[in-house]
Parts: structure tokens; C-alpha cells; sequence
């Protein structure tokens, strides 16, 4: 086995020369990202609906208007497909820039703990509006 920039090479020399790989994770990230994306064109849709119905409206209606269980699971939904969108797309990033071993998989564990702070953060805060504390 050889070193391919760090990472050690896991594959048959044929399928190499070939350019052939792995086809299991690859298809299953494709279909998630574009499942995120299409969720997301809807979703974008309703909360810029929702942030231009509470333009001008005072903090006891947009908190009412939040905390409505449509509207906070709607938003929380919102929140759920983008960060998950967002971390899929950054790890692509990486993948086809990134080359040295330390520093993908540092990028690898950075994206994943901040999408998962943000969005855990941003969803406790549709639910803590929502239950009005």
C-alpha cells in the first residue's frame, strides 16, 4: 500500500488506474444534499413569508406568532435542513481541497461541531420562544 497525501491507499492498483471507487456513500450524500436543497427552496419560501409578515409587529406578536406550533416546527425544520445542507456541502468542500491528512480531518471535526452547536442552539431558541420562557 502507498501513500496517497497522506492518506494511506485502500484500493486495488486497478481500480486506480481505472479511476474507479467506491459507489456506496457517495450516492446516499448526493441524494441527502439534493433531498436538503429541495426542502429548503420550500422552507426559504415560508420564513422570509413569516420574517415579512412580522415586519413592524411589536415582540408580543412575533413571539406569539413563533410560538405557534406550525410555524415553530416549520422553523425548526428550517434549521434542521440547513445545517445539514450547509455541513454536507462544506465536508464536499474539504474533500476536494483539503489534501493533507491532519488538516482534513481538523476541518472535518470543525464543520461537523459547528453545525451541530448552531444548529442545537437555533433550535433551542424556537423552543424556547415557543414555550414563552
Amino acid at each position: 500500500m502507498s501513500a496517497n497525501n497522506g492518506r494511506p491507499l485502500l484500493r486495488h492498483p486497478l481500480k486506480v488506474a481505472l479511476g474507479l471507487g467506491s459507489a456506496k456513500d457517495g450516492t446516499h450524500h448526493f441524494l441527502v444534499q439534493r433531498v436538503t436543497a429541495v426542502a429548503l427552496v420550500f422552507l426559504v419560501l415560508y420564513v422570509v413569508g413569516l420574517i415579512i409578515s412580522l415586519v413592524g409587529a411589536d415582540f408580543a406578536t412575533v413571539r406569539a406568532r413563533v410560538g405557534h406550533p406550525v410555524n415553530a416546527t416549520l422553523l425548526i425544520a428550517f434549521i434542521v435542513a440547513n445545517f445539514w445542507h450547509a455541513r454536507l456541502g462544506l465536508q464536499v468542500i474539504v474533500e476536494d481541497y483539503v489534501h493533507t491528512a491532519v488538516r482534513y480531518s481538523i476541518l472535518q471535526l470543525l464543520i461537523t461541531f459547528a453545525c451541530w452547536i448552531a444548529g442545537l442552539a437555533s433550535v433551542l431558541a424556537v423552543v424556547r420562544v415557543m414555550l414563552g420562557a
